[in-house]
């Protein structure tokens, strides 16, 4: 039976980071997951294969969606012409990781795709921001590049789940937000995410979706991990 449209947009909210090293793989997984899954990310990994847009259409053909996570950089008249010829493919989400130019020239050419800017990745701390010479804490950088992406016409932004009521308090509702980094409490690996939270965390401080990979593909049962999300996913939410 159909999940009902109501219950198949709350089961969007699981993003599922699908980072393994070949289309086989990916497939196999997909199949595993079943319905506990219908929103993927596929990243640099996959695209690395050489099988990747060949997986992007296998995927919106079975009726998942898919974000498209490249980090698109480049000069905006070249992001722009890569973002429009996305835009055919069906995709839902693309992510940019540039300064406002790049950003609005791929808002230009967006079409049906939802333009993500990325704004400090969840593998990076204070310690690394300040390498990187930025004179400012990580929670003004991330709340900065949030008004960007805003006034640059994008959808919405990455961002930890520890910025998050930062963002709400500075953007409202007026972007959506796709949260990595999320380490449910029961399944919790050592890894190189510095800055996490829980699933309920992220939703109860604004979180539209969250993106979750290795505490699912690494569990023993990776489909009942999924599931296990799935409904934190509405007890946070309140359904």
């Amino acid at each position: 039976m159909a999940m009902s449209d109501a219950m198949t947009e709350l089961r969007d909210r699981l993003i599922f980071a699908l980072d393994v090293p070949d289309i086989h793989q990916a497939k196999n997984l997909v199949a595993e997951l079943s319905d506990s899954v219908t929103f993927y990310k596929i990243g640099m990994e996959l695209m690395m294969t050489g099988q990747y847009f060949e997986l992007l259409d296998w995927l919106i053909g079975r009726d998942k969606k898919v974000f498209v996570d490249l980090k698109l950089f480049d000069v905006p008249a070249t992001v722009a012409k890569a973002v429009k010829k996305l835009s055919k493919r069906g995709a839902y989400f693309t992510t940019i990781h540039g300064n406002q130019s790049m950003m609005e020239a791929a808002a230009a050419e967006k079409g049906n795709l939802k333009i993500l800017a990325v704004t400090a990745l969840t593998s990076l701390d204070q310690g690394d921001i300040d390498d990187m010479g930025f004179q400012c804490d990580i929670q003004e950088l991330v709340v900065s590049r949030a008004r960007r992406a805003l006034t640059s016409g994008c959808d919405g932004i990455v961002a930890s789940g520890l910025e998050l009521e930062h963002i709400r308090n500075e953007v409202g509702e007026k972007l959506l937000i796709v949260t990595p980094g999320i380490r449910p409490v029961e399944n919790r690996p050592t890894d190189d995410q510095k800055r996490v939270v829980s699933v309920e965390q992220a939703f109860e401080r604004g979180a539209n979706y969250i993106v979750v990979g290795r505490p699912i593909q690494n569990a023993d049962h990776p489909k009942e991990a999924a599931e296990l999300i799935q409904e934190s996913i509405q007890s946070a939410l309140g359904v």
